[in-house]
């Protein structure tokens, strides 16, 4: 049985991505340092590239998307994405609909 991301709340797909993403393993690949722990720039971009990879096989990506587009995470690798990407894709996903509905009218 698939999971639709949006029949589910926040806290149940915090659940399944606790449970089944593959970013699990290891938080850290995914999230970065503390945030009073300076991370160079390079590194940064190494670690972010290694998480997408992560993502790429990840059983649960569609609901870690649902999730970050919902909650707007302000850090982190979510889905194969960084924030900035999100937003841009909830700048695009609006767009589309409306541009959907003006054809409707």
């Amino acid at each position: 049985m698939s999971i639709v991301p949006s029949s589910l709340s926040l806290v149940d797909l915090v659940t399944e991505l606790g449970e089944r993403g593959e970013c699990r393993h290891d938080p850290d690949l995914h999230m970065g340092p503390d945030a009073f722990e300076s991370e160079p720039i390079a590194e940064r971009l190494a670690r972010q590239d290694v998480a997408r990879e992560v993502c790429e096989d990840c059983p649960v990506w569609d609901l870690c998307l649902d999730y970050a587009l919902r909650v707007r995470p302000a850090f982190g690798v979510w889905a194969g994405y960084l924030p900035r990407e999100l937003a841009a894709l909830r700048r695009e996903a609006r767009t589309l609909t409306a541009a959907d509905l003006g054809e409707v009218a």
